[in-house]
This record gives structure tokens, C-alpha cells and sequence, in this order.
């Protein structure tokens, strides 16, 4: 059985071990250049991590997209200062990296539009794409997992630490991390409003346990073409945190029916826990 055969790892721990194995590739299923969408399957499914990397962030989703019929595509962006970790260099930086790679995506597959899928800063960073980057004719669906969209305060510690980010030069080193901080200036400037994409089909998935992107909510939106998905609505017994949410069966479920409203099923409910996947 091939590595693109396989059953999916729902656990993040499982990116982890890619990494080690084989840092910074791409992960199964993705990035086969010659894929075209068919006709149930319009539009490649651009994958956008948060501050880590492809390989340990999609682990999980991008074989299960692939093996439902998708084109997939991912890659490392906004890479800097923390080595193989990507999404530090300047949200702005970054939205431009993510431009330029579904420009490449849309090239190569003949896509006038694809979807977007993005778990941290990568569920926020595509804002500013759309927003100032001319993203809007280019996505159809928008899905964000655990997205801090309205500021994080890193379950208290940034306001902690809020003194550290006054000392000249500091927010500007750290990057898009720091951009995303509660009250940053840069969140009126990303503006995550979705009435401003009105053609664009917004999905936004929280955890309750979420220990990054807090409070929780800062994941959610409003306007009439969102959906919001607090993953313990669906299972009482998902206790997924910031990190397995990418991992996650019921949030990966919750992708696919994102995807294809028309297919979309309920999760099967199972006990999920942190890091490690759901209980066997």
C-alpha cells in the first residue's frame, strides 16, 4: 500500500513525525501539478498553514482530500526567523507569497477560482488578500480553521507580555504573530468583514478547547454568506485543541461538507483528544 493509499492519521502528532522524516515536503496528495478539477470537483483546494508548516499542518486533510477527488495544493509561506516554520515574515508579505501561489495554482490547473482552506493566520492571512490583493474573483469557498480573525490573546499570555511588544523594532522582528495580537492596528487593516466578498461562501470552524486563537470566538463571523462551526455542537466529546484541529475527523468532515454542500453528511461523533486523535 502507497503512503497516498494509506488510511489518514488523524493526528497531529502524525505532521509532526512527517516532518522529522522528511522536512518540508509536501504532504500526500498534494501538489500534483498535473491534476485538473472535474466537474463535481471545480476548483483546487489551496491548504494554508499557520505557524508551523505544510508538511506537520496537512498531514491529515490533504490525502483525505485527495483521495475525495480534489486537486490539492500546499505550500510553506512567510518563512523567516523560526527556521522551517512558516507565516512570520508580515501578514502583508505573506498574503503576497499566497497570491502569487494560487496564481500559480490557477495556471496550471486552468481554474478560474479556487478554495481556500486555512488553519490559524493561515484562515486570517487570506483577508488581506482579498481585501487588498484583488483575491475576491479568485476564491469561491473561503474555510478558516481556528482563524484569529478579531486579535488573540494567546489564552492571556500576550497580555502578559503586551509591555515586550512596545520596545522599538519588536512587533516589526516578530512579524505576522505580533499583527495578530489583540488591538493590533493591523486588524482594522485586514478588515475581516465577509460583506466585502459577497460572491465568496465563508465557513468558519472553532473549537471551544482552543488554546491560541482565544477567546474562541475571535474564529466567528457574521453576514449571510457564512456558516459557523463550533466543532463541540456537532460532538460534545471533541476535545480538539488549536493544533489537532487540522487532524481532527470532525473537522475534516465539516471541510468536505464545506466543499460540497451537496454530498454533506454528519461527523460521526467520537471521543477526539488533544494532539493525539481521536480515542480507538
Amino acid at each position: 500500500m502507497s503512503s497516498a493509499d494509506a488510511a489518514p492519521d488523524y493526528s497531529y502528532l502524525g505532521g509532526v513525525a512527517a516532518q522529522l522524516r522528511a522536512p518540508g515536503s509536501s504532504p500526500s496528495g498534494a501538489n500534483d501539478w498535473r491534476c485538473r478539477p472535474d466537474a463535481r470537483h471545480p476548483q483546487p483546494v489551496v491548504l494554508l498553514h499557520g505557524l508551523s508548516n505544510d508538511t506537520i499542518t496537512w498531514n491529515t486533510m490533504s490525502p483525505v482530500l485527495a483521495g475525495a477527488g480534489y486537486c490539492v495544493f500546499t505550500t510553506t509561506y512567510g518563512l523567516g526567523w523560526l527556521g522551517p516554520v512558516g507565516a512570520v515574515t508580515t501578514a502583508q508579505e505573506s498574503a503576497r507569497q499566497i497570491s502569487a501561489f494560487i496564481d500559480r495554482v490557477r495556471a496550471a490547473t486552468g481554474a478560474a477560482k479556487v478554495d481556500l482552506v486555512g488553519h490559524s493566520m493561515g484562515g486570517a492571512i487570506p483577508f488581506y488578500y482579498l481585501n487588498h490583493l484583488g483575491g475576491r474573483a479568485k476564491v469561491d469557498d473561503y474555510i478558516a480553521l481556528g482563524a484569529p480573525l478579531h486579535g488573540s490573546d494567546l489564552s492571556g499570555v500576550q497580555t502578559a507580555f503586551a509591555g515586550l511588544l512596545n520596545i522599538p523594532g519588536a512587533a516589526r522582528q516578530c512579524g505576522g504573530p505580533c499583527q495578530f495580537n489583540t488591538g493590533s492596528p493591523f486588524l482594522r487593516v485586514l478588515d475581516p468583514d465577509p460583506r466585502r466578498s459577497p460572491d465568496v461562501d465563508f465557513t468558519m470552524i472553532v473549537t471551544r478547547y482552543d488554546e491560541v486563537a482565544t477567546p474562541y470566538r475571535t474564529g466567528l463571523l457574521r453576514g449571510p454568506n457564512v456558516r459557523n462551526v463550533v466543532l463541540q455542537d456537532r460532538c460534545a466529546t471533541d476535545y480538539t485543541e488549536h493544533y489537532e484541529m487540522t487532524a481532527d475527523p470532525i473537522a475534516v468532515r465539516e471541510v468536505l461538507n464545506a466543499l460540497d454542500p451537496t454530498r454533506a453528511r454528519p461527523a460521526d461523533c467520537t471521543t477526539v483528544l488533544p494532539f493525539v486523535g481521536p480515542v480507538r
